[in-house]
């Protein structure tokens, strides 16, 4: 596969998040939040294949737990996928009053090689299937063993997407002739 750079600022849609912490900022105590901050730590690289406005890949990323917990879950955005009728952001764009006239309806009209989608085909975490279910623009992945505070788990994963036409501001094909944004 090929490597395609200018799709790497989409695909960081991939990108890992995992369960964060409230910090409180007080007067009283912003020194202890400040020795108690931290955040958490991913490395990947991705092969990917483009055929068009679709393209499939193939990620690896390292995770390193930085949190003082222990993690059963780890979840990744999956933002294309707000690109579809009956998401949310089509139900909001439906039913709640927005400055932005070019939105309304829009996504609710989308054609089937219109859409924006990223579908995990497979994902495991050190070679082994992990459980994950995507709702929305979130996968939930429950981890076959928890990452512990300070370690790291490699993640593998297969997926196929496209990117959708533009609707605000990401999509391909807006009107000054951008291909992606």
């Amino acid at each position: 596969m090929k490597k395609v750079p200018y799709l790497v600022l989409s695909i960081l849609m991939l990108v890992s998040c995992a369960q964060t912490k409230d910090v409180s900022n007080t007067d009283n105590n912003a020194k202890k939040s400040n020795e108690s901050y931290w955040q958490q730590h991913v490395d990947y690289t991705m092969d990917i294949d483009v055929n068009g406005y679709q393209y499939n890949g193939k990620q690896k990323l390292v995770y390193t737990n930085n949190s003082p917990d222990d993690l059963d879950k780890v979840f990744y955005h999956l933002y294309f996928n707000a690109f579809q009728p009956g998401s949310q952001m089509d139900v909001r764009s439906l039913n709640i009053k927005d400055p932005d006239r070019r939105v309304r309806d829009r996504i609710s009209k989308l054609k089937p090689n219109e859409i924006g989608y990223i579908k995990v085909n497979s994902l495991k975490q050190d070679g082994v299937a992990v459980s994950h279910e995507t709702v929305g623009t979130i996968l939930e992945v429950t981890l076959n063993k928890p990452i512990k505070s300070g370690e790291s788990v490699t993640f593998d994963m297969l997926f196929d997407a496209q990117v959708p036409v533009q609707i605000r501001r990401s999509g391909r094909n807006n009107q000054k002739g951008l291909f992606y944004l």
